[in-house]
């Protein structure tokens, strides 16, 4: 027997997760995109009006007629926190419904690589931000986390980094916490960011750049996430630029992620410093990577030239790489988002200088790109995404 009140329940879960994606609707927009009953919509908007989830906005302009009243989520009704991780350092944010910061942003120096302790520490920082924030445990939808490495979505394994054991990993963090707990690739998480509320959210094939300590890409195909086989597509930064060069962390040789991630550049910077390169980099904490690739950006939006050059000599070996990609996809937007869109008009022109020299003319005619809005901010408005998407 079917019961009523679960697909009520779930129709109200949709409207919810409507109005977060579109915000303002009315009641026939909702009807309509949900292709349901105009008067059952209406009647369980004034139940999640009463149940403190929805506000009313007001009126829409109307061309004619009675003018429509306009529906939003209520901000406070729930919470969801959000986690971006990388190679080196997390960051976390508790946001309400309409995306603002409920708390400040916290970030944590948090090494991935070669790092036993990283799970546990990673369940302490969240468990004494969700405490430090004054904000119930109930009011929390749930955690978004975006990571690097080889993900499994439906099994919640990261194959990277974060090691349980075979185990499942939201699992482990949602019993840690007790709040349901969802993970993903970050790149992915940008892509969706940049396709929900970004510059891509009218394109329909877009590749995602997510420029940071290694070199992310989130495709977007006919509208649709692009996961692949394993859902472990997008490896980008793992295309081989040369038989030689640097030692990669995925144990090969001459990737472009060891020749012009965010680190390799920051490492490039520490040996040129140390060999005697005149930069305002020389007065950075060269210990560490971290703060040698902040002050990459740093210096090179301030003129540094050693800092251009770093930037101009990973953006065309960028370029080289996206070439490549080019001749497959035959994408119609290349979006630069993550860490390194702050740099991206500096990174633009070598990049596009490579694409003319090693893109087919007619292939690449068709393809813009284009500099993130969201920038470094994508990865956490992508973990909250990640959390309503699964509400």
């Amino acid at each position: 027997m079917i019961n009523e009140k679960n697909i009520k329940d779930e129709l109200k879960k949709l409207i919810v997760k409507h109005l977060y994606f579109f915000s303002e609707q009315s009641c026939s927009d909702l009807s309509g995109h949900l292709k349901k009953n105009l008067s059952l919509i209406s009647k369980l908007v004034n139940e999640l009006i009463a149940e403190g989830m929805v506000s009313v906005k007001g009126h829409a302009p109307s061309s004619g007629g009675r003018k429509p009243q306009l529906y939003s989520l209520k901000a406070d009704a729930l919470y969801i926190l959000t986690v971006a991780m990388d190679q080196l350092s997390t960051r976390i944010c508790l946001v309400d419904l309409a995306g603002k910061p409920a708390a400040e942003i916290d970030m944590n120096e948090l090494p991935l690589q070669c790092n036993p302790i990283a799970l546990t520490s990673l369940a302490e920082h969240l468990n004494s931000y969700i405490n430090n924030s004054g904000i119930e445990k109930s009011k929390i939808v749930g955690i978004g986390i975006g990571m690097p490495g080889l993900i499994n979505i439906k099994e919640g394994i990261n194959f990277t980094f974060l090691e349980t054991g075979g185990q499942s990993l939201t699992a482990y963090l949602t019993k840690q916490i007790n709040v349901k707990t969802y993970i993903d690739n970050d790149s992915s998480l940008i892509a969706l960011a940049e396709q929900r509320f970004g510059v891509a959210r009218t394109k329909q094939d877009v590749m995602v750049m997510n420029l940071g300590w290694g070199i992310g890409l989130g495709m977007i195909i006919e509208g649709q996430l692009y996961r692949g086989h394993n859902g472990f597509a997008g490896e980008f930064s793992h295309i081989q630029l040369s038989e030689g060069g640097e030692l990669c962390s995925c144990g090969k040789q001459g990737c472009l992620e060891s020749e012009a991630s965010m680190l390799a550049v920051a490492r490039k910077a520490v040996t040129g410093i140390n060999e005697g390169r005149i930069s305002s980099l020389k007065s950075t904490n060269l210990d560490s990577y971290e703060a040698v690739g902040n002050a990459i950006l740093d210096a090179a939006l301030s003129g540094d030239q050693f800092a251009i050059e770093l930037l101009s000599d990973a953006g065309y070996k960028i370029g080289k790489a996206l070439a490549t990609l080019i001749h497959i996809m035959n994408p119609g937007t290349i979006v630069f988002s993550g860490r390194g869109a702050r740099v991206a008009r500096i990174l633009l022109a070598p990049i596009q200088q490579a694409i003319n020299k090693y893109c087919i003319p007619r292939l690449v005619a068709g393809t813009e790109l284009l500099i993130s809005e969201l920038g470094f901010e994508a990865q956490l408005t992508g973990a909250a995404i990640l959390v309503m998407e699964n509400y």
